[in-house]
């Protein structure tokens, strides 16, 4: 039971953190924090994604890529270019990594205010980081394994942001429903969100970029926007009024 739960609770602990830091924040700047509330996402952000660790500078620029480029050769994750979900995740690693090491040129309009702390994320996204999160999860499930079947949780554990984003930027625009007719194949994939906290809304999100509810219809509840309105509320954060959409 240990085990689950250690599962559940990085699956929603670094997909609340990806929601919030990296894509409302980094790539969207729906609102604004202070540099020390600021450094103690960077912090809480590396805990709970540990190997799978995304910079939030990288997601950030590539993000808003995303956004411009929306199943055009140019996207950096589109299925309508890969042959297959793995086919697109291994582009966007690289691309992902293009950006971090400045291997590419990136125009002006990607980059600006997206919040960057070089230093960590020299560290974070590190071989020896990685190592160390991957060695504490084998160790954790040799203690706490009561079963053969929740070894086979482990990969999970090593891999959670990517299965995160393959959820989002390959089902969530093969599958689900759709409330805005758009040039391009975004779909809402689950009409009450239990299992993305609002980011299966990605239909809703490519209508209204800049809002930071995805959520539209009075079932699609955004659970990472209650959150950000509850943060919002005891200034640890600041809204944009300006993008507020109830």
């Amino acid at each position: 039971m240990a085990v689950v739960i250690f599962i559940i609770v990085l699956w929603y602990g670094g997909l609340f953190f990806q929601s919030f830091f990296l894509h409302r924040y980094a790539a969207h700047q729906v609102f604004t924090m202070s540099k020390t509330m600021e450094k103690i996402t960077f912090i809480l952000t590396w805990v709970f994604q540990g190997s799978s660790y995304l910079s939030a500078y990288g997601y950030g620029i590539m993000h808003r890529m995303h956004h411009a480029y929306t199943d055009t050769e140019k996207d950096p994750h589109s299925p309508s270019y890969d042959a297959n979900m793995f086919a697109m995740m291994w582009k966007t690693k690289t691309i992902y990594q293009d950006i971090n090491e400045q291997r590419i040129a990136i125009d002006d309009r990607f980059t600006k205010n997206v919040p960057q702390w070089k230093s960590f994320d020299t560290f974070a996204g590190s071989r020896f980081s990685r190592l160390l999160w991957i060695t504490f999860y084998i160790l954790f499930f040799v203690f706490f394994v009561t079963a053969w079947w929740q070894w086979l949780l482990l990969p999970i554990a090593f891999l959670m942001a990517p299965i995160h984003g393959v959820i989002i930027n390959w089902f969530g625009h093969i599958y689900g429903y759709v409330n805005f007719k758009m040039k391009n194949t975004s779909k809402n994939l689950f009409h009450f969100d239990f299992l993305m906290m609002g980011e299966g809304y990605h239909n809703n999100h490519h209508k209204h970029a800049s809002s930071p509810n995805f959520g539209v219809k009075w079932h699609e509840i955004d659970m990472t926007y209650v959150i950000i309105k509850v943060l919002d509320f005891f200034g640890l954060i600041k809204l944009k009024s300006i993008n507020v959409k109830n």
